[in-house]
């Protein structure tokens, strides 16, 4: 396997246990709201915080993440991430877990926008693509067997469980990162004069390129996150689901997924990324209309819309990002991705508890108000076509 495999494979891991880590807290929402007693917007709340201080530390890195190696700073972030996942495992109570959310949110935060980084730096545009559906194909991994093994775990034994594998995995994949990344210093060139953070800013909202960028990065959050966290509630509280069932969502998404997500990267190579981008956004609005309307209903079609909903989300997001990733130049992807990824976890924080304040709970314990939720996901969705399509590839 030649070395540009061997990191991409290593981004892969650290993107699966990321992904894993924010992603477990959705399906364990009936169990917790169960055992915390706690009510949706609390809920919300639990998964809001996260994305929160994401935002926030993605923010500030952007003016820092172009200062260093590439390599040293993701470990020093991967050591903190590990340890932070170590004390959410170890949370005796619903605001020590929320306290503990919040910091292993600073430093997902800054993973997700050094992953994009790397990316940006050692792949050249003509198959980024394929690298962006290598590594997003994490999510499907997670998706298929982190989630589904967290879900049966914590079955088996209590919420804690899964947190502590997240944290035996963080370590080796810190390993990986040691052995398999290489020093990446080219946008570390003496010629290249580092501007102060409001010059970083300024840069960036002074490119209208850029801004439309990090606009549809907004709206696709707001696209899906008003739909996601409260998928797993639903489909027990609604639907009719058991807590166990609901890892059939996730296996069966996920397969599905593994596939279709290095598939998309290669027609987005050949076809283009705005029209392969379009085509999956459009496709994805069926899935979102029928799950925030079903009422009690069989598995068998509950698991079709829904892994078309898994495939759809994760179709559109492997284009958009290798759209968003070459709007800025080599010297300034650091600090433009980390800015993007702060106000796209910002974006998903709000998105989240927005959802949680529209969706409220009746006397027989059913959620209500999804399909309201829907909605505006759809209308937020719409509007990323036109915004995608006059983006343009710099680099």
């Amino acid at each position: 396997m030649n070395k540009e495999k061997l990191l991409l494979w290593t981004l892969a891991a650290i993107n699966f246990i990321h992904i894993v880590d924010f992603m477990i807290l959705m399906p364990l929402g009936p169990q917790l709201m169960r055992i915390f007693d706690i009510s949706p917007r609390e809920f919300g709340l639990l998964v809001s915080c996260y994305t929160f201080s994401a935002g926030i530390s993605s923010f500030f890195g952007a003016f820092v993440l172009d200062r260093f190696d590439r390599k040293k700073i993701l470990v020093w972030v991967y050591i903190g991430f590990a340890i932070s996942t170590l004390g959410c495992a170890l949370s005796p109570s619903y605001p020590i877990l929320l306290a503990a959310r919040v910091i292993s949110g600073i430093f997902g935060g800054l993973t997700s926008a050094l992953i994009l980084a790397i990316i940006g730096d050692v792949i050249p545009d003509s198959r980024r693509g394929r690298a962006m559906g290598l590594v997003m194909a994490a999510f499907s991994v997670a998706s298929v067997l982190g989630v589904p093994l967290g879900l049966f775990l914590a079955s088996l034994s209590d919420w804690h469980t899964p947190f502590f594998l997240l944290t035996g995995l963080s370590v080796l994949s810190l390993g990986m990162i040691i052995k398999y990344i290489p020093n990446i210093t080219d946008h570390l060139k003496n010629d290249i004069v580092r501007p102060n953070p409001l010059l970083v800013i300024r840069r960036v909202t002074s490119d209208s390129n850029q801004m439309r960028a990090i606009t549809l990065s907004v709206m696709m959050m707001f696209g899906q996150f008003m739909i996601i966290p409260f998928l797993s509630p639903y489909t027990v509280a609604n639907v009719g689901f058991t807590e166990l069932q609901l890892t059939y969502i996730y296996m069966a998404g996920g397969a599905f997924t593994i596939f279709t997500s290095p598939w998309v990267g290669k027609l987005s190579d050949k076809y283009g990324k705005q029209k392969i981008f379009i085509i999956f956004m459009l496709l994805n609005l069926i899935p979102i209309a029928i799950i925030t309307h079903l009422g009690v209903t069989p598995i068998p079609f509950v698991l079709m819309v829904s892994t078309m909903f898994f495939v759809t989300s994760n179709g559109r997001y492997v284009p958009a990002a290798a759209i968003v990733t070459g709007t800025a130049k080599p010297e300034n992807r650091g600090s433009f991705l980390s800015f993007n990824s702060a106000v796209q976890q910002l974006a998903t924080g709000v998105a989240t508890l927005l959802a949680g304040i529209i969706i409220g709970e009746n006397a027989a314990g059913e959620l209500t108000n999804y399909n309201v939720v829907g909605y505006i996901a759809i209308a937020f969705s719409l509007l990323c076509i036109p915004l995608a399509m006059r983006i343009k590839v710099v680099s």
